[in-house]
């Protein structure tokens, strides 16, 4: 009798677990993609031509000029019927292009912190000024949570000296999108200045490589004369002390010269067969810019190799989607696919943050997105998802990884804070689920540091049957994902859950 229970209970869980095993799936065509295929789009991607696709520059222009003539040739279309700002397959991005960090000084008392050293312009124009200093803790407003930093404060002609981030975060993502806020805030209070100190856990050197070269930002609509906006080394204490302590400050730059630029989200549309659930979408995104090209870089180069061509991060995701929008647009799934190469990631995820407050489709018809980007890989028997174990799916993707031979490790480095830095970020704060698909790794190691935002990382090192595989894999588990009768969900507790009620009214 016990054998006998054991064997019902065990057919009781085989029938109540999903099962894609029992289908016939090796003649969908994402199983017929060949490894020149993917190889070709790789190559492609990653040449020197393109001159490390930095945003609005022209190897980016080239790079989503060949992902939109793809999609044509394949059959998949621009988006119906997208709002204002679109053209044929393109979502123009504004983008406003700082000039590099100038010379310049604060003096606070016999403290002398020099530009580029101490700090650096993040925006505002040539000034030489003296002028009070009045401290307002973080110097944002949140009338949600009555809390206001500006509380008895008068700033008017007066420079406002505020930390950076949140009480709560101090990662880079949120301290770039604060930051802008509280210029904002600061300058309507009648500021003339703001000086943040900055305190994330990663070392100056880093911010003053990536902060000081050229700076590129969402250009902001009906802009008006911006105020000069530090970012001084809050780490270093005699900084931050010498501030906290006077009560005028000399401010001395020579400021930044800016000039408007454009770049493009390239989108495409594969309608869904099921007369219901075609009305839903699975958003399928990957960035395809890059960094560009020797001081762009930040990073080492020669004169014999100056070009970081981002094979890995991330031509790799970019021939995901062109491998899912060739599979799909063949044999469509129940539920429609959007298919978004985004630009402005490597800037601060800008082209994803663009497209979340510039939707071309509802994004409450979105039931998931599925983002792949990466630093690179050191395993090549695995996927890495971010965010797998959070956002319900788990059981597809690992379904369609293992029908290419691939295990999934979930959420690698977790010190890292990865599920949060890169584009999915932009879809999650807007309730929807997304993590982010990625070549295998468990940790960062030298082989992953090798290659990442270097000039070697170039296509001759790019292990191509390894690409064919994660890219089959990528699109067999969006198909899974599109078929499903219930759409996946946060998990219980999730930070992001209470965005999805809101999205979704549920």
């Amino acid at each position: 009798m016990k054998k006998i229970s054991l064997l019902f209970l065990s057919c009781g869980l085989l029938l109540a677990a999903p099962t894609f095993s029992q289908k016939k799936t090796t003649t969908l065509p994402e199983f017929q993609i060949k490894k020149s295929e993917t190889e070709a789009h790789m190559r492609f991607l990653a040449a020197d031509e393109l001159l490390g696709r930095r945003t609005g520059e022209q190897g980016n222009f080239v790079a989503a000029r060949y992902i939109a003539e793809q999609f044509r040739k394949l059959g998949v279309v621009p988006v119906p019927g997208a709002a204002a700002g679109t053209s044929s397959y393109f979502q123009n991005v504004p983008f406003e292009k700082m000039g590099y960090n100038g010379a310049g000084q604060i003096t606070a008392d016999a403290e002398i912190m020099k530009s580029g050293e101490a700090w650096i312009l993040m925006n505002g124009d040539a000034v030489d000024l003296k002028a009070p200093i009045v401290y307002a803790s973080f110097g944002l407003e949140n009338a949600s949570k009555n809390w206001d930093d500006y509380k008895g404060l008068d700033v008017k002609d007066k420079i406002v000296l505020v930390e950076s981030g949140t009480p709560d975060t101090q990662t880079p993502s949120e301290i770039i999108a604060t930051s802008i806020e509280k210029r904002k805030i600061a300058m309507n209070k009648g500021a003339i200045a703001v000086i943040e100190l900055f305190n994330a856990p990663i070392p100056w050197n880093i911010v003053s490589r990536n902060f000081a070269g050229e700076k590129i930002s969402l250009a902001e609509s009906n802009k008006t004369k911006s105020i000069p906006h530090a970012w001084v080394n809050g780490k270093e204490a005699k900084y931050a002390r010498a501030l906290r302590a006077v009560k005028e400050v000399e401010f001395k730059t020579a400021g930044r010269k800016s000039q408007l630029v454009n770049s493009y989200n390239v989108a495409g549309y594969i309608q869904g067969t099921d007369p219901k659930l075609k009305e839903e979408y699975v958003l399928l995104t990957a960035h395809y810019d890059h960094v560009g090209v020797g001081k762009q870089g930040g990073q080492a180069f020669t004169p014999e190799d100056s070009i970081f061509n981002g094979a890995r991060d991330n031509a790799f995701g970019t021939v995901a989607l062109l491998t899912a929008a060739e599979a799909l647009s063949k044999n469509p799934p129940k539920r429609s696919i959007l298919i978004v190469a985004l630009t402005g990631e490597e800037v601060g995820l800008l082209g994803s943050k663009y497209y979340a407050a510039h939707p071309l489709l509802p994004l409450n018809k979105c039931i998931f997105n599925i983002n792949s980007d990466g630093a690179g890989y050191n395993d090549t028997t695995i996927v890495s998802v971010m965010g797998l174990e959070r956002t319900g799916a788990r059981v597809e993707i690992e379904a369609a990884s293992k029908a290419f031979g691939l295990g999934v490790f979930a959420d690698p480095s977790p010190e890292q804070g990865l599920f949060d830095r890169s584009d999915n970020v932009s879809f999650a704060k807007e309730g929807i689920p997304a993590p982010t698909f990625t070549p295998g790794f468990k940790e960062f190691t030298g082989d992953i540091m090798k290659y990442y935002h270097q000039v070697s990382d170039n296509p001759e090192t790019i292990d191509f049957n390894y690409l064919l595989k994660f890219s089959q894999a990528y699109t067999y588990a969006t198909r899974l994902i599109a078929d499903r009768k219930v759409a996946p969900q946060w998990s219980a507790g999730d930070k992001y859950e209470p965005a999805a009620k809101k999205l979704y009214g549920k």
